[in-house]
């Protein structure tokens, strides 16, 4: 017996209803994702060897999108930013220099002069074990307003502010708030200069 008119109609609108109590459902999980990637957190996978061995090839972040339109990035933060090169690429790396300081590169460290240290003083890099040594121009540089001067942790192998010179705040993505891959060094801001004892 073929149904009726009637019947197919009430199968229809039971399957429309069906799909949209799914869509009513789902509709507010794709929005709030889609806000939190975009506003507020977002992944990043690491690529290269310039934070090693503090970070490698593979390892899983979750970028903290929000933090900086509240405070200025710290030193030692570790920071995914846009290449100011070349905008669409991302790098990790470290903040080292904050505006008004003069980062100077010698002796294979890195000495920070600014109003608290007319003297200047070297750096305690406690997450780094190379020497530091000047890269292209940048190896004595003063930054103005919104500059920050970054370098990976693997100073042998990383492409950083010692080869192209100052970051723009703008150009700062995030802060990188959590290492979720591999399991083994998952944590929450992950290689934070606290987390590391200092050297003696």
């Amino acid at each position: 017996m073929q149904p009726t008119l009637q019947q197919k109609h009430s199968t229809l609108k039971r399957i429309w209803l069906e799909i949209w109590d799914i869509l009513k459902f789902l509709a507010p999980i794709v929005v709030i994702v889609f806000l939190i990637r975009t506003y507020i957190a977002q992944p990043f996978i690491v690529d290269g060897e310039s934070m090693s061995p503090n970070f490698h090839t593979g390892h899983y972040l979750i970028i903290n999108e929000l933090s900086y339109d509240f405070h200025a990035p710290s030193r030692f933060d570790v920071v995914v930013l846009r290449y100011p090169l070349d905008t669409k690429r991302f790098f990790i790396k470290r903040i080292i220099g904050l505006p008004g300081d003069t980062v100077e590169i010698k002796d294979g460290h890195v000495t920070i002069v600014n109003g608290e240290h007319p003297n200047g003083y070297v750096l305690s890099e406690p997450y780094e074990s190379q020497a530091t040594f000047p890269a292209g121009e940048y190896n004595n540089i003063t930054l103005g307003p919104d500059q920050y001067f970054a370098l990976g942790d693997n100073r042998a192998g990383s492409s950083d502010s010692r080869a192209w010179g100052i970051l723009p705040r703008k150009d700062i993505v995030g802060h990188v708030a959590l290492r979720l891959f591999p399991v083994n060094v998952l944590g929450i801001d992950p290689a934070s200069v606290d987390s590391f004892t200092p050297s003696k």
